[in-house]
């Protein structure tokens, strides 16, 4: 995949790079409406004009980016991103290659980091991750030509590499336990709702639900964070008839849940059961212990990370389907009281 180059501008744009120069640069010798179509088409190809140097010799940064359009204080609470990001460096650090970490407000400011981060050769490639559906990344990406990975992807066709496992059929099998423990009455709380995996997951829980004959099975939409999951939490307990068991799509809502519900006066496992997303040390940590679908997150990091440095050292990848999510029943599940 090859970085842009003054060349490639001065082809596209029909001058000279001598002209490219000049334009790039501010200095007289080519005329206001080329120096205008110049710098037009450096920033459609992602190329800076103080990096014009670096370009030219063609050196790489050693050095992976990832933006995360997520709340920053979400960092220092939210397990699945800190197993990710050590199975990241555990790969890159090994290649001597550094990873370059923003947090955005919206994915139209991460398009213009990634923008910027290619035109200045700050990176060699970046990592995606919480796809959503039509995502305006991944054309961004595809037309710059820059290296990328996409973790969390559907498995379909991309112009970009994949890392995905099947959540669909993860929380499939999260439903069928819960049913043959007994419970009919089972609600979520679930991630960000226009996240490409929540649906993902929303779609296989109504399936399955369905196919159970579990009419009363609802999904309440959360954001992740400890209260969000309390307050979808309450939601659900205070209703008339509530459910006997509530799937969390991470573990941090699920703690939060299990500490509404003490805090309640109700029993876990006997009067709700409860199952986290992911199982970081805090699902071992409370009690009861939670029930958990369970993954190697930090292998997960070194995967994408190992595949974007192939894609970055320019060999052919294509979409990698990781293990999906296994049930590990503990403490917090049981069949509901009668």
């Amino acid at each position: 995949m090859k970085r842009p180059t003054i060349a490639d501008i001065a082809r596209r744009a029909g001058v000279s790079k001598g002209a490219v120069s000049y334009a790039l640069n501010g200095q007289p010798g080519v005329s206001d409406t080329t120096r205008k179509r110049i710098l037009a088409i450096a920033q459609e190809i992602g190329f800076n004009a103080n990096s014009a140097a670096r370009a030219l010799s063609g050196a790489r940064a050693r050095a992976v980016g990832l933006t995360l359009c997520r709340p920053a204080r979400i960092l220092g609470i939210e397990p699945w991103f800190m197993g990710l990001i050590s199975g990241f460096e555990a790969e890159l650090g090994a290649q001597s290659y550094a990873l370059t970490l923003q947090v955005v407000a919206t994915p139209e400011q991460e398009v213009e980091v990634y923008r910027r981060w290619w035109g200045e050769r700050r990176i060699d490639g970046v990592i995606v991750t919480d796809l959503r559906e039509n995502d305006l990344r991944i054309p961004v990406l595809h037309q710059l030509q820059l290296p990328a990975v996409v973790i969390g992807g559907s498995g379909e066709e991309s112009p970009v590499t994949q890392i995905w496992s099947d959540d669909g059929g993860a929380i499939t099998e999260a439903v069928r336990y819960l049913v043959a423990l007994g419970h009919s009455r089972i609600a979520r709380v679930s991630g960000v709702p226009d996240l490409l995996h929540t649906q993902v997951r929303t779609k296989a829980f109504n399936e399955v639900c369905a196919s159970l004959g579990l009419s009363d099975a609802i999904t309440v939409p959360a954001d992740y964070t400890g209260e969000e999951g309390s307050r979808a939490t309450r939601r659900l307990l205070i209703g008339g008839d509530r459910p006997t068991a509530i799937i969390y799509d991470n573990d941090v809502m699920a703690v939060a849940g299990l500490a509404v519900a003490q805090e309640m006066g109700l029993s876990v496992p006997g009067d709700l059961s409860i199952v986290a997303w992911d199982d970081s040390p805090l699902c071992s940590l409370v009690h009861p212990p939670l029930t958990a679908l369970s993954r190697d997150v930090s292998g997960y990091g070194a995967q994408a990370a190992r595949e974007l440095l192939n894609a970055i050292d320019g060999k052919k990848v294509g979409n990698v389907k990781a293990q999906t999510a296994h049930l590990t029943p503990r403490g917090s599940t049981a069949p509901p009281r009668t």
